[in-house]
């Protein structure tokens, strides 16, 4: 079933029930596999920070299944299933291209991109949908914008990275067919790249590789994840955003036109309060016990397999101020949407600057911006491993 053939009354994100936080208790994977399910923010960022839990043992012989449908995040050499030396020699790799130099010139180009889909979308016949119209392209047109892609097919591109995180929408056989296509180009692309450097996010990636002799294919994997990185959870968390600034939180939409930096801090609140998934455990979040260990006061076996609840933990009332977030009050604890410690989210800082540079010029330029949508009638693009919005009419 197509991902984007589903229309079903559910709750906006912001409204998803959330599972209590507590001691860690055990659950089912779709797979049928126990995991122990880990929901207070203490606990979460301490199997985060963790060696006793670890990614690689996630695909050693004796693991038991995660994933009904396998992804792109599921390739055992990859950088997300690595640990230790091979895990810090990848990410090495993607941190050498990400100098602060290079990310201090990209943030104009980011805005530039913004910007570009505002004036188009400010142009259109109302109600427009700000789906179609810019919260789904603008990570593709940044991402594309950052790898020197400005004259790729932008669907095809939105093809691969929604069955590489396909979470049930495809079959295993159209998510290997994809995946197998999306390597063919990003193969080409390093080649390209490697024979031509140009003053773009693959060449840099290319000359760091080469220069810490990372192998082909693992060059290969890490192109294809930031290009899907680059797009599903930004995506998704501006959709979402978008449906909660213009509905329950429209009070705060005056407040994100004041400044930049205003923006920057309601980011952060959106992103701890609006889960990107319902119920689902994203592979990014699970982890294995490689020896037992107090989790919360409860015993965690070795072998186990620990799935973490960022979404709950986000709202501990331990770490957090319990109700409705105030969005322009800073955090009172580090966030952990991206999640924490040696396997943090390379791609936060881009995701972070898009949704701040978004909601900021979204506002600015369309103050009077208001929803031709209920929350009860919002379409829902179903069936990845996110929910998002499908289509959202505005008018303003």
């Amino acid at each position: 079933m197509s991902a984007e053939s589903t229309s079903r009354p559910l709750p906006p994100m912001h409204r998803v029930p959330l599972p209590e936080p507590g001691p860690p208790r055990l659950g089912t994977l779709a797979t049928g596999t126990p995991v122990w399910i880990v929901t207070r923010y203490a606990e979460v960022r301490q199997v985060l920070m963790s060696p006793r839990f670890d990614r690689s043992s996630l695909h050693a012989p004796d693991a038991p299944p995660l994933l009904v449908v396998p992804n792109l995040l599921d390739a055992p050499d990859g950088l997300l299933n690595q640990d230790g030396t091979a895990h810090q020699l990848l990410r090495g790799t993607v941190q050498r291209a990400f100098t602060p130099r290079a990310i201090a010139r990209w943030r104009p180009w980011v805005a530039s991109v913004v910007d570009a889909l505002l004036d188009d979308f400010a142009g259109h016949d109302r109600p427009a949908d700000i789906v179609e119209g810019f919260t789904r392209p603008l990570p593709v047109s940044v991402i594309c914008r950052l790898m020197g892609l400005e004259h790729v097919d932008r669907e095809r591109i939105r093809h691969w990275a929604d069955h590489a995180l396909s979470g049930g929408a495809h079959t295993a056989g159209e998510v290997g067919l994809a995946m197998r296509e999306f390597g063919d180009f990003a193969g080409a692309l390093v080649a390209e790249r490697r024979r031509a450097p140009g003053d773009d996010l693959v060449s840099g990636l290319v000359a760091a590789g080469d220069e810490l002799r990372i192998d082909e294919r693992r060059l290969v994997g890490l192109v294809c994840g930031l290009v899907v990185a680059g797009h599903e959870t930004t995506m998704t968390a501006l959709g979402n955003a978008v449906v909660y600034l213009l509905t329950d939180g429209r009070a705060a939409w005056a407040g994100l036109a004041e400044d930049g930096d205003a923006a920057a801090t309601a980011t952060e609140q959106l992103l701890r309060t609006i889960p990107l998934s319902e119920g689902r455990v994203l592979p990014g979040l699970i982890r294995r016990a490689v020896e037992d260990t107090e989790v919360g006061g409860v015993l965690i076996p070795a072998g186990s397999v620990v799935a973490l609840q960022t979404n709950s933990a986000g709202r501990d009332p331990e770490a957090f101020p319990p109700g409705e977030p105030d969005l322009f009050a800073p955090l009172t604890s580090p966030g952990i949407a991206f999640g924490a410690g040696a396997h943090h989210c390379l791609g936060a800082w881009l995701a972070r600057l898009e949704l701040e540079l978004a909601l900021h010029r979204l506002a600015v330029r369309l103050p009077g911006l208001r929803a031709e949508f209920r929350t009860e009638t919002v379409q829902w693009r179903e069936g990845q491993m996110t929910r998002s919005p499908r289509r959202l009419p505005v008018s303003w």
